[in-house]
């Protein structure tokens, strides 16, 4: 499976890394067979998140690692080296720029967006 990190490095500018990972099968809700898992850690605390057509958000660094899966709609995000990516239905980002000048973001047409949250512990 592929999914998108957005990260800062060392001197606080973001970036985007595509990152592929495999699942591993797990007795997961026994006596059913096992069921292929992909961990990306502990979960703290999850949420939907509604954008609606027009929104922006100007520089922002993330306020936490999290999880978003696109339900609905589309987002365009740039990272301060000037990356611009689209995400949307389907779409898996992995987003871990907390410090730093952060990403900016807009919503892209005139669909509201929807994203499952999930807050990771680290």
């Amino acid at each position: 499976m592929k999914y998108t990190r957005l990260y800062s490095d060392e001197n606080g500018e973001s970036h985007f890394e595509d990152l592929e990972v495999q699942f591993q099968p797990v007795d997961f809700a026994p006596p059913a067979p096992p069921l292929d898992i992909l961990a990306f850690g502990q979960a703290e605390h999850c949420s939907i998140l509604r954008a609606k057509p027009g929104w922006h958000g100007d520089w922002h660094p993330a306020p936490y690692h999290q999880l978003h899966f696109y339900l609905s709609g589309e987002i365009e995000a740039e990272t301060s080296d000037g990356e611009i990516r689209r995400f949307g239905v389907s779409s898996i980002v992995l987003v871990e720029d907390t410090s730093g000048k952060g990403h900016r973001s807009r919503v892209v047409g005139s669909s509201e967006v929807l994203i499952a949250i999930v807050k990771l512990g680290r």
